[in-house]
């Protein structure tokens, strides 16, 4: 299988390819410069590959939530790359991606996920990683105050693992609110295109691919055209 990945949700900037399991992926932390770097990134990976955008079998791409301006540039990105090569896409959550990496990275089992939403608030997931080793979501995916984050109904008797701006923003009331229940937590940790393309491709392959036009973001909160007060 080839896969073309992206994620522009967060701070981060990332594009990955998958291919047949090996993934190659350009990863920057550049905030406001997605809309800059998201090509280049992409078309770097095709020319190094030798490949083609329509040798892919399908696209991925960081659906969301997180910011507004990023989800909607990896939304637009994709959608607009996979009507060009007539390709589906695997929308992926961004919440997932950033718990892929908690495990493939830290081996954590059981994540809680946060991404800082502004406004005093937390996009929040929680996931677990079954034997296959692709973490799978076990709570509802919400945005709220980090006081106000359901406990997980899965118990708190695992040592959970904190991944996301959303830790290092909110550290104080998240760790308030959980206890000693969290073993450790990283904040600088964030989505990357090739956790999406690993989702991803367990996705499509599972028949979860859908046409550009259905390919959408996912926001969780509406009001979306917030804007930071200087």
């Amino acid at each position: 299988m080839k896969l073309l990945a992206i994620d522009t949700s967060t701070e981060a900037c990332s594009a990955a390819l998958w291919l047949e399991g090996e993934v190659h992926q350009h990863y920057q932390i550049a905030p406001r410069e997605h809309g800059q770097l998201i090509l280049p990134m992409i078309e770097s990976l095709l020319a190094d590959a030798g490949l083609t955008l329509a040798q892919m079998d399908t696209l991925a791409f960081g659906r969301g939530p997180g910011g507004f301006t990023g989800v909607r540039i990896a939304n637009g990105v994709i959608q607009g790359l996979a009507f060009g090569a007539d390709l589906p896409v695997v929308p992926v959550s961004s919440l997932a991606a950033l718990a892929q990496g908690a495990h493939t990275d830290m081996n954590a089992t059981h994540i809680l996920a946060a991404i800082d939403a502004r406004m005093g608030e937390v996009y929040w997931g929680v996931y677990h990683s079954p034997e296959n080793g692709l973490v799978v979501q076990i709570e509802q995916e919400i945005v709220c105050l980090p006081q106000q984050v359901p406990l997980p109904n899965a118990g708190l008797n695992h040592h959970w693992v904190g991944a996301g701006s959303g830790w290092l923003t909110y550290a104080q009331p998240l760790q308030a609110r959980l206890g000693n229940k969290v073993s450790s937590w990283d904040g600088h940790r964030y989505p990357q295109a090739r956790h999406i393309a690993q989702l991803g491709a367990d996705a499509f392959q599972r028949g979860l691919a859908v046409s550009a036009e259905h390919a959408l973001p996912v926001y969780l909160r509406d009001e979306v055209a917030w804007k930071k007060s200087s």
